[in-house]
């Protein structure tokens, strides 16, 4: 497959709020035929319901849109790839890519390829990472560090989407290497997932953790 330098503008990239959810059209489908049919609707309704508030607790942001081509027997279909950040602000975040013929259905695989690859991030009581950390993925290579309460997030592109939806709000981070989003968010996802805390470290080397800090 080869990709194109064609890319959609931000104004044109859709939300995730405008992706219709799955479970609304199963509902309008599968809704009336008599009283037991809506007993059972209503059920259906309030499984949705929560299903919403779950969902509700995620955030997703698109980082890239481009549109792709691959050549088949016929000639050339084309396509578009959507790179996903996915994210709770609560110490979870993914990645994801999806491909398909628009740019909606394209969106909609990339989070769910995002929720289906979570890392679990510590946080720190001022919302920073416990120690320094770096991350590689294909040429991308990324450094994290913890910052003081009050610094932000001092990082760029995809990396810092990320870091803003992993929920850390004072760290510094910085690219080395490959300058591609989908590198870079990958990078940082190992680079978050290799994190451990203070206890965690000291319960692994078999040591106190007054020994740790001194």
């Amino acid at each position: 497959m080869t990709e194109t330098n064609d890319q959609i503008q931000s104004a044109d990239i859709p939300g995730a709020a405008d992706v219709p959810a799955a479970a609304e059209g199963q509902q309008e489908r599968r809704g009336g035929g008599g009283r037991g049919g809506d007993r059972r609707g209503g059920g259906r309704g309030r499984d949705n319901r929560r299903g919403q508030e779950r969902d509700s607790e995620w955030q997703e942001r698109v980082v890239q849109i481009r549109r792709v081509s691959k050549t088949v027997k016929g000639g050339k279909k084309m396509s578009f790839r959507a790179i996903v950040v996915v994210g709770n602000e609560k110490g979870q975040v993914g990645v994801g890519v999806g491909k398909a013929g628009d740019v909606i259905g394209a969106v909609r695989k990339g989070v769910a390829d995002g929720k289906k690859h979570l890392v679990k991030v510590p946080l720190t009581r001022n919302s920073s990472v416990p120690t320094e950390s770096r991350g590689r993925d294909g040429a991308a290579s990324v450094l994290i560090r913890p910052a003081a309460p009050g610094t932000g997030v001092i990082a760029g592109g995809s990396i810092r989407t990320v870091l803003e939806l992993a929920g850390i709000k004072n760290v510094l981070a910085k690219r080395l290497g490959s300058k591609t989003p989908l590198n870079n968010a990958r990078a940082a996802l190992v680079a978050l997932g290799a994190l451990r805390t203070h206890k965690e470290t000291a319960k692994e080397r078999g040591i106190s953790l007054e020994q740790i800090y001194s």
